[in-house]
């Protein structure tokens, strides 16, 4: 998720706008801390392919 999706729970207005100092503050901390690449879609995708190798592997070997 990324931060223009946040609501602020003080000013009750998306992150992305930064209405009040607390969205303000918020929205700086996490430009900084790059918020959006710890999801990154290629790694996911080779998680989920290693996953399904795996459960095919114990299947097959089940079988």
């Amino acid at each position: 998720m990324t931060y223009d999706r946040l609501v602020c729970a003080n000013c009750a207005a998306p992150v992305s706008e930064g209405r009040c100092p607390v969205c303000r503050a918020n929205r700086e901390r996490m430009q900084r801390e790059d918020f959006s690449t710890g999801l990154n879609p290629v790694a996911l995708i080779a998680l989920l392919a290693l996953l399904v190798a795996a459960v095919a592997l114990l299947a097959h070997q089940a079988a």
